[in-house]
């Protein structure tokens, strides 16, 4: 009985790490905090409570529910899980596709042209 006792406290705590995220996630999106707090809810165990809030740029949602014993088992004891997730704001970022201010270059523009391995004169020096 205690192995299914852990493994409903582990499986709460991954299923609040996810909604932690996915709150995070709505909320940097520009979701209102009730819309965040409400996704957040719907992907943790019943009864979690979410907090979010934001700090300048940053986006910060806490998630925490109570964990019950099954069947109401009195020897085993109840376990509050929790987790916080951090995002940063779109609008402080440039928002979706953008680069933002002081942002690095795309992926490649910033480095030398590669060189076909198999052309003539690879390996030696200019």
């Amino acid at each position: 009985m205690i192995l299914v006792w852990i493994l409903v406290v582990v499986t709460a705590q991954l299923r609040v790490v996810d909604a932690a995220r996915a709150g995070a996630r709505a909320a940097a999106r520009g979701e209102s905090a009730a819309q965040a707090a409400a996704v957040a809810e719907q992907i943790a165990p019943a009864g979690a409570a979410a907090l979010i809030s934001r700090s300048g740029d940053e986006v910060r949602v806490e998630v925490r529910v109570q964990v019950r014993p099954p069947g109401g088992i009195p020897v085993l004891p109840s376990v509050t899980v929790d987790a916080v997730a951090y995002a940063a704001a779109e609008d402080a970022v440039g928002g979706p596709g953008r680069i933002g201010a002081g942002a690095p270059e795309p992926f490649g523009t910033d480095q030398a042209p590669r060189r076909d391995v198999d052309a003539p004169g690879w390996g030696e020096d200019p």
